[in-house]
């Protein structure tokens, strides 16, 4: 019975040991795939991934906010550029594909969006807010510059002197 016991833990050990080596081969190789955004990044035509990146450039990452899809490494990113060679494999043209993003991103997926109505404040809010600084400067300069000097009496001038002869004195 002893011995049986003593086989039996012997050839438990050795199934956790197999175990644990196959985890840690495993766990080798996740490193490598989650550097590369998983697997979904197939390897494919040149001719497509260039395709994909110049369009990926000029799409926002909406999860990263200041990042393009093609530098971000998240997983919405991923999503974007799969849809997008999804896209080009179904023979959509560069126009088509940057029309569907924005019809279901909207313009804030565009790293150079449109001017029209509803984006006049981004792209005149910065001159806006440039003229309004100056005109609040100008009314300031000129307030400032309208004020009158106030005048010193004799006795005040005098006294002025006597202050500053005294303070002179003092540092020689």
């Amino acid at each position: 019975m002893a011995e049986r016991m003593l086989w039996l833990a012997q050839e438990s050990a050795l199934a956790l040991r197999r175990m644990l080596a196959l985890f840690l081969a495993c766990g080798m190789f996740l490193p490598a795939i989650a550097a590369d955004g998983g697997l979904a990044r197939p390897v494919g035509d040149p001719a497509v991934e260039a395709r994909v990146n110049r369009l990926a450039e000029d799409l926002r990452c909406l999860t990263c906010m200041g990042q393009s899809i093609a530098d971000s490494q998240s997983s919405f990113s991923t999503d974007m550029k799969r849809e997008i060679r999804t896209m080009i494999g179904a023979g959509k043209s560069d126009k088509d594909i940057m029309d569907f993003m924005v019809q279901r991103y909207g313009d804030f997926v565009l790293y150079r969006p449109p001017v029209k109505s509803t984006t006049w404040l981004l792209w005149g809010g910065p001159f806006l807010l440039l003229i309004v600084a100056l005109a609040f400067l100008a009314a300031k300069l000129r307030k400032r510059s309208s004020q009158a000097v106030a005048q010193l009496s004799a006795s005040e001038h005098r006294q002025a002197a006597r202050l500053l002869g005294s303070r002179e004195g003092e540092n020689p």
